[in-house]
């Protein structure tokens, strides 16, 4: 995985969005603590891709490495288990990523990744068809991260997003529409800067439209008192089988 000066990740246009990153997309408590629970008592952690917004822990010793997941320069069995976090659609060869992460892991594999089969799901598809299609072409399938690892036991675990959700991608904005008329949110989130600027400002015209006319409102208006909302968020967990 590549990651320029900024500690923005791969393919998106990280000068661009580095600014804003930091702002709005800080790391949701919620999904740490979901995180540390599936590394279990491992002391020592590899990170992935770490860099700005990571959800690295600070109660064990962690690596963190921003060099490609397809070459660690790293023994056999040197951790007691790796994380990865929003990382593994910007990797050039997921499977071999993911061999790797296992060469130098003895214990789980967590990974916080996104379904593409539910992003096309989430209200935005409708106001911006585009940014949200561009979206789901880039993440990988979960059964194809399950095969990688097939030797492993995977488990999958959707995550709930809360209603204050403080990491900045699109769905952490579902009661709260209005958020992603801000330009600086947008740039925060790298589906925004997979489209060129005359279709993202289609899509938001055509948002701040249904939000002004009511529309928004009187199609999902519910979502804005529901306490979480289970999208497209999952954490795959990796546990060798017993040899």
């Amino acid at each position: 995985m590549t990651r320029t000066t900024d500690g923005s990740a791969g393919d998106a246009d990280s000068a661009r969005i580095g600014q804003d990153h930091r702002k709005y997309r800080r790391p949701e408590p919620s999904f740490a603590r979901a995180i540390a629970k599936a590394l279990g008592d491992a002391r020592t952690v590899l990170d992935v891709g770490a860099g700005a917004g990571s959800y690295e822990p600070t109660d064990r010793e962690v690596t963190s490495i921003d060099a490609t997941a397809e070459d660690l320069p790293f023994a056999d069995d040197t951790f007691d288990a790796a994380m990865t976090t929003f990382s593994v659609h910007e990797w050039g060869d997921l499977e071999r990523g993911l061999a790797e992460l296992r060469r130098v892991t003895r214990g789980p594999i967590v990974i916080l990744t996104c379904d593409p089969d539910r992003v096309e799901d989430f209200w935005l598809a409708e106001y911006a068809p585009e940014v949200m299609a561009t979206e789901a072409r880039r993440y990988p399938a979960l059964a194809r991260i399950a095969a990688a690892l097939a030797d492993d036991a995977v488990t999958t675990t959707r995550l709930p997003i809360p209603f204050t959700c403080v990491d900045g991608f699109s769905e952490a904005y579902y009661a709260r529409p209005e958020r992603l008329l801000d330009p600086g949110a947008r740039r925060a989130d790298s589906a925004w800067s997979s489209v060129d600027e005359m279709t993202a400002r289609r899509s938001v015209a055509a948002l701040r439209t249904a939000l002004e006319s009511g529309e928004w409102d009187r199609a999902h208006g519910a979502l804005r008192t529901q306490p979480t909302f289970e999208g497209l968020l999952v954490l795959l967990t990796a546990r060798p089988r017993p040899a």
